[in-house]
């Protein structure tokens, strides 16, 4: 019961900042997993993703592959989430004195909720002062996760050029997000 509620947050949540039209474009084929340290969760991506370390937060999980980054931040208790996912939404690629003022929001606080799980989704650009994998300007998603004694933050980068362009990113960086099981 619990992996379906979830994965009925995670579906309304992946697509409720959707803005595009046509044709969808296939799911890609997610082969490897990775486990959370905490044993708490596991996610997918294709091979080829590697695991980084985040100088600023040891216990954060965060995987690069396919020129975009997904960083995770778990906690083991249910903390509020409005301050949690505005605590989400501070992480950057590099230090925050690195990065521009500037944000520029595609969408912000969208929720809603399934069961015991509540989320909030917000989606805005970045701008950094050097380039990060040869981009100036990344758009970052924050997804916040609370229910069932467990709160994640899902923070996913895709330099803002690919995002806009490349269909087959945007259904990538979904699928890995749609990927999340909590054990």
């Amino acid at each position: 019961m619990r992996g379906a509620l979830l994965r009925t947050v995670l579906a309304i949540a992946t697509t409720a900042g959707v803005l595009w039209a046509g044709e969808p474009v296939p799911a890609p084929s997610l082969t490897r997993e990775h486990t959370h340290a905490s044993g708490a969760f596991t996610f997918r991506t294709p091979d080829g993703w590697a695991e980084q370390k985040v100088p600023t937060d040891p216990f954060a999980l965060q995987v690069a592959g396919d020129g975009m980054v997904v960083r995770f931040l778990y906690q083991n208790r249910e903390a509020g989430y409005d301050a949690l996912h505005g605590h989400c939404m501070t992480q950057r690629l590099s230090e925050a004195v690195q990065t521009d003022p500037w944000i520029d929001f595609d969408y912000d606080f969208l929720s809603g909720g399934v069961g015991d799980y509540r989320f909030l989704d917000s989606a805005f650009r970045v701008r950094y002062d050097s380039e990060i994998q040869g981009h100036l300007e990344w758009r970052q998603r924050n997804l916040t996760l609370v229910g069932a004694g467990e709160s994640l933050c899902v923070i996913v980068y895709v330099p803002s050029k690919v995002w806009k362009k490349s269909k087959a990113s945007r259904a990538l960086a979904d699928a890995v997000v749609q990927s999340l099981t909590f054990k």
